[in-house]
């Protein structure tokens, strides 16, 4: 097998554990909590809230300085870190005594993360230039399917072997990731001494289309935030569309579900597709799509017409973060990528947070058919600065020499 596939592979298996390991908690963290001894609804609801945020938030913050990192010692280097420090943190929480220690845990474990964001870099630096789409889509799936089995798998978990052992087993799981990332990845880096410690502004100075590389960012907030933005009130909605029915919990697991089932089997083949027509095309036709999907989701009259229309939008979706990917590579000298990266990184984390807070606030105050409405039109609105920023831009933008390598 080829060096940059194998990196791949072990890349995909790694962000899989990684985003899996973050989200596996999710469907029993109120438990969890009521088990550390917090009783009151309310505080419940608070504290799972800021357990769950606290991780993003911190992520968010140190992704730019973990990506610097990368760009002066090396991506593999970030990878080890990343999965070592997550297998130790995760394994941590299965020991605590109280609330606070398991927040700030997750917090520690948000400051130590970054091995998206390096595996992102070391697969769009070593890949070849013509196979790099389909490269950047394949490794999204493990990200997708992470997040997506994630909670279905740490439910099961928590049902067969206890909540604290939950956490031992994911534990477990990074540190095998760790262990893959150590014996079969290899990276063909060489420092550069000039830009190692180059400030925001002397690396922003270095791309040759910063408009286009800011509006690549604002995108990947914007699609965070839409997909994130339906997560709070999906079992609301389904409730409000099934009133009175059974399996409720299940069928809105399953209308969650469709979207990134949808991503898994997408992903790698509009990556390919950017390959050859070029990531700019299949941005903005995926943006448009998603719009314009996320629209009929609000006068639908079952869940399964809800299914089916987020089945499309896992779809349209599903080519958006790899060309967005592709297009930061294309505008990124190496030398300092892994910093851009950590950038778009800190953009994504952001809007996940933002999503599931906007979500929920603008449902309780409009209603749930605005949360479909404004994120349509937000995803569209974005299209159109995209293609005017390229149009810009691309007047023919010549890319920077090294950002070609």
């Amino acid at each position: 097998m080829e060096l940059w596939k194998r990196n791949l592979w072990v890349c995909w298996f790694g962000s899989f554990a990684t985003t899996a390991g973050m989200s596996l908690v999710t469907p029993f963290l109120p438990l969890y909590i009521e088990l550390l001894g917090v009783h009151k609804t309310s505080a419940v609801e608070q504290w799972s809230g800021l357990a769950f945020g606290a991780t993003f938030l911190l992520s968010a913050m140190v992704s730019p300085l973990w990506g610097r990192l990368a760009d002066k010692r090396g991506r593999k280097l970030m990878l080890l870190r990343a999965s070592l420090g997550m297998s130790v943190i995760v394994t941590l929480m299965g020991f605590v005594h109280n609330v606070y220690e398991l927040v700030g845990l997750r917090l520690l474990m948000g400051a130590v993360s970054g091995y998206i964001a390096a595996a992102i870099t070391l697969v769009a630096t070593q890949t070849p230039k013509e196979h790099s789409g389909w490269a950047l889509g394949t490794l999204s799936t493990g990200t997708v399917g992470g997040t997506l089995l994630g909670p279905l798998i740490g439910g099961y978990l928590a049902e067969a072997v206890g909540l604290r052992s939950v956490f031992f087993i994911t534990g477990g799981l990074l540190l095998v990731a760790f262990m893959t990332s150590a014996l079969f990845i290899r990276e063909r880096f060489t420092p550069s001494k000039t830009t190692a410690d180059y400030s925001f502004r002397q690396v922003w100075t270095m791309l040759p289309n910063r408009q286009l590389v800011a509006g690549l960012f604002v995108t990947t907030f914007i699609l965070q935030l839409a997909n994130m933005s339906i997560q709070p009130i999906v079992t609301v909605y389904v409730e409000q569309l099934r009133p009175n029915g059974s399996h409720l919990a299940l069928i809105a697991g399953v209308v969650v579900a469709a979207a990134g089932v949808a991503n898994v089997m997408a992903a790698p083949w509009l990556g390919k597709l950017s390959d050859a027509v070029g990531p700019q095309k299949v941005l903005l036709v995926a943006l448009i799509a998603a719009g314009i999907v996320f629209i009929p989701q609000a006068f639908v009259t079952t869940p399964w017409q809800l299914m089916g229309l987020r089945f499309l939008l896992g779809i349209a979706t599903a080519g958006l973060l790899p060309s967005i990917n592709a297009l930061v590579r294309r505008n990124a000298p190496a030398s300092v990528a892994g910093r851009v990266f950590g950038y778009n990184q800190s953009a994504q984390y952001l809007g996940n947070i933002g999503g599931s807070v906007l979500g929920g606030q603008m449902a309780a105050y409009f209603g749930i058919h605005y949360v479909f409405f404004s994120t349509g039109a937000l995803l569209l609105l974005n299209a159109l600065w995209v293609f005017q920023l390229e149009r810009i831009g691309g007047r023919r933008h010549r890319l920077h020499p090294e950002a070609k390598a």
